[in-house]
């Protein structure tokens, strides 16, 4: 019989070509090696995308770390402490690797990825030029664009149709024609492009079918996001959106997401100051520490900033910022702590600055008999640094989603809120915003797949 060491050992070998064994006697889910090159399709090749595709090919040629990536870096417990199961995540699920990805991507400029990162200047230009002919190599494809959506910036690489439904049958062309060219033989989208102006769910988002009749008769109220949502989720193409656009937050894509068993989350990569939210957020509450006051302001010089100069474009994210605190604090639970809070999100736009956000909060809180106190945060942070780990690792994760029995039929993966300012679930159901909650969430998804036990901290066996 074999020993508990020489079972996990298998177990990690066996995960990386995919196969499953159940350690804790529950049955695993089926989850499908990940051969071949993995595609990925990215809408807006801008400081984010170009700052990630960099990235990946960095850490490929040995330059630099994936810092920030928990596909790459983070570890997962297995079992009780006394055991010392700690596996990589990489490890422990069949994730696709770095070296199996081949990217494409749509902007309304025409620049390769080597100008737009330099033009980014997020990137120092010794690393760019050491990967720049590779870089060169990955160009734009005509994007669809509408300049109703996002007002402050124009290009001229865009793409034309006689209507929107011709505009997505354009971009599911792209689609094959990348997974033919470049060999791949499974794909995922992420949405890297600009914030859009501000949309409520409207008629023609309540079915595929209302969908499908709203692209041919150029409904206003679909977006240029949306067509390339719907031209993925068609192709089969698992969807993330990285801005608080509605996008796939909507019946209509929930149900194709499903038919076509291509997972769908968003929305808005959770990077600088609304990180630092649910960071601090969850200890006041954890403490029962009182918040009176909360103000929070950023200045911000890249093609982000100058969207979000728009305020249509701004009202989409601030709708996105300021759900945060609601949801971790609780008002209606706790009403003497936190119903009377003043919360404020401002975002300047301011060019010198470029890439390096700096975000400011003011945090007036109180405690023991009502005594105030503040606390104050000066975040100077990179966006687009903190963003591209999120990229790679919401890629691999789909991906895994998409060939898991059990996942890529359902939709919405909420299991991947971690990532998200304003996460995406289930109709009727309030997100879960708390980073330490989403976290938990997203490693017991993982260790539920593989048949190991759920972690609850409850600690009693350790005393019997």
């Amino acid at each position: 019989m074999a020993t508990r060491s020489q079972t996990v050992k298998k177990t990690l070998k066996n995960a990386t070509h995919g196969d499953v064994t159940a350690q804790s006697g529950k049955r695993s889910s089926h989850i499908t090696p990940p051969k071949g090159k993995l595609g990925v399709l990215i809408p807006g090749m801008g400081a984010v995308a170009t700052t990630f595709v960099a990235g990946v090919e960095a850490v490929r040629k040995g330059l630099s770390r994936p810092i920030g990536s928990l596909t790459q870096m983070g570890t997962i417990r297995l079992g009780k402490r006394t055991e010392g199961r700690s596996p990589k995540i990489k490890e422990f699920v069949p994730l696709a690797g770095l070296d199996d990805l081949v990217f494409t991507g749509w902007d309304i400029f025409e620049d390769n990825m080597y100008a737009a990162a330099a033009n980014a200047g997020v990137l120092d230009r010794y690393l760019l030029e050491k990967i720049k002919p590779f870089l060169e190599k990955v160009t734009p494809r005509k994007a669809v664009f509408d300049h109703n959506y996002v007002k402050k910036i124009d290009g001229p690489n865009v793409k034309k149709g006689k209507n929107k439904m011709d505009l997505a049958e354009q971009v599911r062309e792209d689609i094959r024609d990348f997974k033919k060219s470049s060999g791949a033989s499974r794909l995922v989208t992420i949405w890297c492009g600009s914030t859009e102006t501000f949309i409520e769910p409207a008629a023609v988002h309540q079915s595929v079918k209302a969908f499908e009749r709203g692209l041919t008769q150029n409904d206003e109220n679909i977006a240029p996001s949306m067509i390339y949502a719907y031209a993925s989720l068609s192709e089969g193409v698992p969807f993330a959106n990285g801005a608080p656009n509605l996008t796939v937050d909507i019946p209509a894509m929930h149900e194709l997401s499903r038919a076509s068993q291509a997972p769908i989350c968003g929305k808005d990569f959770k990077t600088g100051q609304t990180l630092m939210k649910t960071i601090l957020a969850p200890g006041f509450k954890a403490r029962l520490l009182g918040v009176s006051g909360w103000y929070s302001t950023n200045i911000l010089g890249n093609r982000d900033g100058e969207v979000l100069d728009d305020p249509g474009s701004f009202k989409t994210k601030e709708e996105s910022k300021l759900g945060v605190l609601d949801h971790i604090l609780q008002p209606e639970l706790y009403p003497e702590l936190y119903k009377d809070i003043f919360h404020k999100v401002r975002i300047n736009y301011y060019p010198p600055r470029g890439d390096n956000k700096e975000g400011w909060d003011n945090i007036d809180i109180f405690g023991w008999l009502g005594y105030p106190m503040q606390i104050k945060v000066d975040f100077l942070c990179r966006d687009s640094i903190l963003a591209a780990p999120i990229v790679l690792d919401l890629i691999l994760f789909l991906d895994l989603a998409q060939r898991t029995s059990e996942l890529k039929g359902i939709g919405i993966q909420e299991w991947l809120s971690f990532y998200f300012k304003s996460p995406m679930t289930a109709p009727g159901l309030y997100p879960e915003h708390d980073l330490f909650i989403q976290l938990m969430k997203l490693k017991n998804t993982l260790r539920h797949l593989r048949g190991e036990q759920l972690i609850t901290h409850l600690g009693l066996e350790y005393y019997d």
